[in-house]
């Protein structure tokens, strides 16, 4: 009797997750939308442990043109503006550069403001609580990974605009390891004159798309076996260049899984022998193998212990 008492409620809350899922997935395609038709400027601060990292943040929609301006307001900056589908970065102590690209590389996941379903074999999508963020009403939407190889994301929607007011990178203890929290946001009709004013101004000319493809395939790309990846991450770059921290020549690896980012150096090991070992700042780690005769870094949003396994599986092609 208790069995089938069990079947009879599992049948009938299944609906209700199906329903929490669909509704979780149309909060998060309606923030997209919002984010690229809306006029706002918004504030935000990027914690993590100690540090913070203040940013501000504007966009707007000019007839057709879509614009969209973020900048670092800390120690030397970093300014990112968007023209439609070119982005183009101004970094310290580099020359400008443009991508063709419709979205800006920043603090906020670039797939959140793009179709989500591309998330559905990796990532479950679940209804949180109400509350307030920045005085605002929001809504808590949980993308939760499949398995324990990646952290959580929690985001906070503003329940007026649509618009993200907070996330958070969350372990499976539901520890929050690095969060994003606005601290001011206006909508306004019309487009901001910063965003306006980048309509005059001129820019680099994109590399050409055939140039970046063949990047994917570059030489790097068999110098090296990858072991192990968790499930769902796949190559988008490789290469092989001198590292600005220490001059010494890599071979450089970039996968992703749509949502998650992880770089991968592999390089002849450096003096001194130090034990293999992992850093931590937020949701980001840095873990660093010393295989002998190579040296492999492994970074990105991840445990440490999925860092490590990626690091420990690199080898040479037989």
């Amino acid at each position: 009797m208790r069995v089938i008492t069990f079947i009879l409620s599992f049948a009938l809350l299944a609906p209700t997750y199906a329903s929490d899922e669909t509704s979780a997935k149309e909060l998060l395609l309606n923030m997209a939308e919002a984010v690229h038709n809306r006029n706002f400027d918004a504030s935000f601060v990027v914690v993590k442990g100690k540090s913070m990292e203040p940013y501000r943040w504007l966009h707007a929609k000019q007839g057709d043109t879509e614009l969209e301006h973020l900048s670092l307001l800390n120690g030397a900056g970093l300014e990112i503006i968007r023209i439609d589908n070119q982005v183009t970065y101004f970094e310290p102590q580099s020359a400008p550069y443009s991508i063709a690209t419709d979205s800006i590389a920043g603090p906020i996941p670039e797939v959140l403001f793009k179709n989500i379903e591309r998330l559905n074999e990796e990532y479950d999508f679940v209804l949180g609580g109400k509350g307030r963020i920045a005085g605002r009403p929001a809504q808590l939407v949980r993308i939760e990974s499949k398995d324990e190889h990646k952290f959580n994301y929690w985001l906070w929607i503003d329940a007026e605009s649509s618009l993200i007011l907070k996330s958070a990178y969350v372990n499976h203890n539901g520890d929050m390891l690095e969060q994003l929290q606005l601290t001011h946001i206006s909508v306004t009709e019309e487009p901001a004159p910063l965003l306006l004013e980048m309509l005059n101004r001129e820019f680099p000319t994109p590399l050409p798309s055939n140039v970046l493809a063949q990047q994917i395939q570059n030489s790097a790309s068999n110098n090296w076996q990858i072991g192990w990846l968790p499930d769902g991450f796949s190559l988008l770059k490789s290469d092989r260049h001198k590292l600005d921290l220490n001059n010494e020549l890599t071979d450089y690896y970039l996968y992703s899984d749509g949502f998650v980012e992880v770089s991968v150096f592999v390089q002849r090991p450096l003096p001194g022998r130090r034990p293999s070992g992992a850093l931590s700042s937020g949701a980001t780690t840095i873990y660093v193998h010393n295989a002998g005769s190579f040296d492999v870094s492994v970074v990105g949003n991840i445990p440490a212990t999925t860092a490590k396994a990626i690091a420990e599986s690199v080898a040479r092609p037989l």
